[in-house]
């Protein structure tokens, strides 16, 4: 019995070390905070960037055809549909578990510098800033898979 002890205290010693910690990965799929668009979050080229690939509302309830990116601010864009827009563009690692880029809000058509932060492995935090980012908005959004 006593020589099985420091065995079984080096494999939970062992197995406790092994335990992977928290490892930060923005990649998978995101419902947004109102629940409007799910985006897919994955590796492009070396940085992050989101897709939306389903809407709540895909039509437009005016004229029942898929919604489209209405207004944007290039106006050659205005008619491509709002599912398959990159809205997360280009985000580099800035930190422990945040990425800075470019974030599109197809709600004014306008592109932001914008982050993503991890807080957990089920959360992440997307932000859009102006003006050097004197005025942010931040949005909280749930990971779907």
């Amino acid at each position: 019995m006593n020589v099985l002890r420091p065995t079984i205290i080096a494999a939970a010693v062992l197995g406790a070390t092994l335990v992977p910690a928290f490892a930060a990965d923005p990649a998978g799929t995101w419902l947004t905070e109102e629940g409007k668009a799910t985006v897919r979050v994955a590796d492009c080229a070396g940085a992050l960037c989101g897709t939306i690939v389903a809407l709540k509302e895909p039509n437009d309830p005016q004229t029942g055809k898929p919604k489209i990116d209405k207004n944007n601010a290039d106006a050659g864009k205005r008619g491509r549909a709002i599912i398959g827009v990159q809205i997360v563009i280009g985000l580099k690692p800035d930190g422990a578990n945040k990425w800075s880029g470019q974030v599109y809000n197809p709600e004014d058509g306008k592109t932001y510098a914008g982050s993503v932060t991890l807080p957990n492995a089920n959360t992440i935090k997307v932000q859009g800033c102006i003006l050097g980012g004197t005025i942010c908005k931040t949005n909280t959004w749930t990971r779907a898979s």
